[in-house]
């Protein structure tokens, strides 16, 4: 078997572009995956041709031979620009190998070791309207949610100031946790928009409301930086998202400064390097907690990973795409309140309509400009 091609496909989703690859070959087996990052699209674009010269005429079955190839080749270390493009393939070089045998991708990963994967769901970004925002909790677990996932608030008109931030955080978690009762669980989202002082703080504050974790506290390009906030608090911390590698991951884990890891098949350079990292993981006791608020790619690759991986706590589900773009995908994984469900379908268990996805074209939204106060530029 030989690849003869890769197409790539962007479809609208919420205001924003999904981006997938297809990967085709010369027994008629195709391949889909996802493009992790969405906001610098542009710039995997251009991974994507760079990559597509290295893969055409390979076999695609070499999945480890071929991540190889990609990560190592250009002589530079691959970064997440490149990673996310490395993840999309990869992907569908995995998702072949399954249609190929028959099997689903999971079974290539040492089988199965639970029936379905727990997941948490989006309560949504309601927190300006704070009773609107309690209500939506009160119906998602109502509707069979077990796990609730919220972010630190900001000002409306995108102004963060983190003193603000972190009282409007504590608050809203407590409300949630009398909200809910004691039987749900629930993240806080810090989406690394805080330093150290106010993340610190923060975790003390809601340690009596026992989150399941709170993810992102601070920023990830000093992954040194956990271990004051790990020796201070006793929360749960995940972090790992924006990672594009086990490299990357090494940190965190080898320093048991984090309790989940989130990792992201998307970005995280695909399936043959979150095995790896999970790997990694389960030598310090850390569980998966895989990040994923992209499309049912995305959602069908994780399903894969903790299907097979022993150390995997809850996985990621984003809000369900438009009807008419989730109406192209003819194959996705069954996602109910609180679980997405195995199933025995070949490859990484989602396809897609690929006459009409090519009807659509779509640009990746900007992310939002958040600014402290006085001006200046401040995370997301």
């Amino acid at each position: 078997m030989k690849i003869t091609g890769l197409e790539v496909l962007t479809l609208p989703d919420h205001g924003d572009s999904m981006m997938l690859v297809v990967i085709d070959t010369d027994e008629g087996i195709h391949g889909i995956g996802e493009v992790g990052i969405r906001s610098r699209q542009k710039a995997v674009a251009g991974a994507l041709e760079h990559l597509t010269e290295l893969l055409v005429g390979e076999d695609p079955r070499r999945t480890e031979h071929l991540w190889q190839v990609m990560f190592r080749r250009g002589f530079f270390p691959g970064d997440r620009i490149l990673g996310a493009a490395i993840a999309a393939v990869d992907v569908a070089l995995w998702d072949i190998r399954g249609k190929a045998l028959g099997v689903p991708v999971h079974e290539l990963l040492g089988g199965r070791v639970r029936d379905q994967v727990a997941a948490y769901v989006h309560v949504g970004d309601g927190y300006h309207d704070r009773t609107a925002f309690l209500d939506r909790c009160r119906a998602l677990v109502a509707d069979g949610w077990r796990h609730l996932r919220f972010a630190a608030p900001h000002d409306a008109n995108d102004v963060l100031d983190a003193r603000r931030c972190l009282r409007d955080s504590v608050t809203l978690f407590h409300q949630v946790r009398e909200t809910v009762g004691e039987e749900v669980e629930l993240i806080l989202d810090v989406h690394t928009r805080l330093d150290p002082p106010e993340a610190l703080t923060l975790c003390r504050e809601i340690e009596a409301a026992r989150p399941y974790f709170v993810e992102d506290p601070l920023r990830c390009e000093n992954p040194d930086s956990y271990r004051m906030l790990r020796a201070r608090t006793g929360v749960p911390l995940a972090a790992g998202e924006q990672y594009g590698s086990k490299w990357e991951f090494r940190t965190l884990i080898e320093a048991d400064l984090i309790d989940y890891a989130r990792v992201d098949v998307g970005v995280a350079a695909g399936l043959t390097e979150a095995v790896k990292i999970a790997a990694m993981a389960e030598t310090h006791h850390i569980k998966l907690a895989t990040h994923n608020p992209l499309g049912p790619v995305t959602a069908a690759s994780s399903l894969q990973l903790n299907l097979s991986r022993p150390n995997v706590a809850v996985q990621e589900h984003q809000t369900e795409p438009e009807p008419a773009i989730a109406a192209l995908f003819t194959t996705r994984p069954r996602v109910v309140p609180g679980r997405v469900e195995a199933a025995d379908v070949p490859g990484i268990g989602v396809d897609i309509d690929r006459v009409a996805a090519r009807t659509y074209q779509a640009t990746a939204a900007e992310r939002p400009h958040l600014r402290s106060d006085d001006g200046a530029f401040t995370n997301w």
